[in-house]
């Protein structure tokens, strides 16, 4: 494990081309990828899912989409704010009013001002920016030898057959469909830290790096979504309170936020309502239903809105916030040329993801 550079003969290896596999296309992966992208190397970006977003992941319904997963991010970080640069047609402010922190019973405990930093979202959902920052290496006008794979589950990760000296993939389709891609220089494992940990320990590699995220605890998080569309005719005023966003002491729920309230998004009243870390993790593996009943009970109780949704569903982030941070922007086996990245490293931040994956480019690039 090191954050170091590699010794010279590995840096004039890494000076040359090289063809990098990146497992996990949220925002860590997607930032790697696009930074050894630029930098000129081969790059072959892979993920199980049926396009990016990780957990800036947005849920198409026919009543609005809905950003189950990170509501907005900021901007403190110089190089993010560049990256954004070139998403202007994408990325907008999105003004919360003021964020307040209720009771169980919707009371106001403590009324703030508006935040001192900007929100910013995605429009039209929040999977937008990763998909207008993928689409280059997807079409291939970022870099020739980009390539982009989903519906493709890393099963394996070992030494390829024809060359020892670099790294084969083995991997799973949604059909079950196995296959085998290899000759890759170097990998890096953009996904969440358990994952990374038993892909590596499964091959037996990097004990080192998998005794550091060991030290890494990432808390999971059960989400509401719920549409009312009897409240989307002109000039209906909205359900419950004014506010479009607030942090809750309720046991059950952390967080609201008014999805119709966001630039670019529909007029259908939706909330996402995400539960605590700690009810989370408690109601884990609870039936869905179930939970879904629970937390709409505690979303009537913050918000005063009795009506009964016109359509609501849940979705479980096993691995969502991040409580204890690696304290590093990413882990580097030099000698194997593995690396590991993601927001678990620096925070549970969208730009702590990207700090961490840039870094974990620019290490090998």
């Amino acid at each position: 494990m090191s954050t170091k550079r590699p010794p010279k003969n590995q840096r004039q290896q890494a000076s040359a081309k090289l063809h990098v596999a990146v497992v996990g296309a949220g925002m860590a992966g997607i930032a790697c990828a696009r930074t050894l992208a630029q930098a000129g190397h081969r790059v072959t970006l892979i993920d199980k899912a049926r396009g990016p977003g990780g957990r800036m992941s947005t849920r198409h319904t026919e009543w609005g989409d809905f950003d189950h997963g990170t509501q907005y991010f900021t901007v403190r970080d110089a190089r993010f704010a560049r990256a954004l640069e070139n998403a202007t047609n994408v990325v907008r402010p999105w003004s919360v009013n003021t964020v307040r922190v209720l009771d169980a019973l919707g009371r106001v405990l403590v009324s703030a001002p508006p935040p001192k930093e900007a929100h910013f979202v995605a429009k039209p959902g929040m999977s937008s920016l990763l998909k207008h920052w993928v689409q280059p290496l997807a079409d291939g006008s970022a870099a020739a030898d980009a390539r982009v794979m989903f519906n493709a589950r890393v099963t394996r990760v070992e030494r390829d057959v024809l060359n020892p000296e670099q790294w084969q993939l083995g991997m799973e389709d949604a059909d079950g469909g196995q296959q085998v891609l290899g000759t890759f220089d170097r990998v890096v494992l953009a996904m969440p830290h358990p994952q990374t940990h038993d892909l590596l320990r499964s091959a037996g590699l990097a004990p080192d790096l998998r005794k550091a995220l060991t030290t890494v605890d990432v808390s999971p998080c059960w989400t509401l979504m719920v549409a009312f569309a009897h409240a989307s005719q002109p000039g209906l005023p909205h359900l419950g309170p004014q506010w479009n966003a607030a942090r809750s002491t309720h046991h059950r729920i952390s967080w609201l936020a008014r999805e119709s309230s966001k630039p670019g998004r529909g007029t259908v009243e939706r909330w996402t309502v995400q539960a605590s870390p700690l009810w989370s993790a408690k109601h884990l593996e609870d039936d869905a239903e179930r939970v879904k009943a629970k937390l709409i009970k505690g979303f009537s109780e913050i918000t005063g809105i009795r009506a009964e949704p016109t359509w609501a569903q849940v979705h479980r982030w096993r691995f969502a916030q991040t409580g204890q941070a690696l304290g590093q922007a990413f882990l580097l086996d030099a000698g194997l040329g593995i690396g590991a990245c993601g927001d678990w490293c620096l925070g549970h931040r969208v730009e702590d993801a990207f700090v961490s994956g840039l870094e974990m480019a620019l290490a090998l690039a």
